[in-house]
């Protein structure tokens, strides 16, 4: 229904704007990343919106980002993930580490969000693994690691897991050393130098 609402910004609160379009003060449904985006004092801003309407009621959702409003709906697609828990995700890790933490399986770090569980994390990443976007990861994107085929740096990052570091965690520390080394033990012992191990 709206595509994106554009206006002064009239209240910043945890979790909501008031956005003042054309005299009609749009209260918006928000991710902590959009309301620290939003400038303070009256200043402009455009929100990339979602309206949900249910039974109980109907909430408009703005996000600063249109990437971060398709993550939105990919997260709300997902059965059992309601847009209160999709805007928790959204707020606890950024765009480009819930991408990563998809395509790593790191149920851990997206389990840190309130009301998920193991079990609605692993959900998500069995449904949104294929779906995630190379630009949702950002321009780092080339140099991380994603585990896909049995090479030296997939090896590297399954033995970093193992001994207790995130998916997150492993994917960095191994791309930060991956053109130092060619074996998987030479870039464990690099990634855990850099890891402080």
């Amino acid at each position: 229904m709206f595509s994106h609402i554009e206006g002064r910004v009239e209240e910043k609160r945890a979790g909501e704007l008031v956005i003042d379009a054309g005299g009609v003060g749009f209260l918006l449904l928000c991710p902590a990343s959009t309301v620290a985006a939003a400038p303070s004092g009256g200043g402009r801003m455009r929100c990339y919106t979602h309206f949900s309407v249910r039974e109980d009621g109907m909430e408009l959702f703005g996000f600063a980002t249109r990437e971060e409003r398709d993550m939105f709906r990919r997260l709300t697609a997902v059965s059992g993930v309601g847009p209160r828990t999709a805007l928790g995700v959204l707020s606890t890790l950024s765009l480009r580490d819930l991408s990563i933490a998809l395509l790593t399986g790191d149920a851990s770090a997206i389990a840190r969000a309130p009301n998920v569980g193991k079990k609605t994390a692993q959900r998500l990443i069995l449904e949104l693994k294929d779906k995630v976007e190379q630009a949702d990861i950002g321009e780092e994107a080339g140099a991380m690691v994603i585990p896909e085929s049995a090479d030296a740096a997939q090896e590297a990052v399954q033995a970093l897991m193992a001994l207790g570091y995130s998916g997150l965690e492993a994917n960095r520390a191994v791309a930060a050393v991956r053109g130092k080394a060619d074996t998987a033990d030479a870039m464990i012992l690099l990634a855990l130098k850099g890891l402080g191990g």
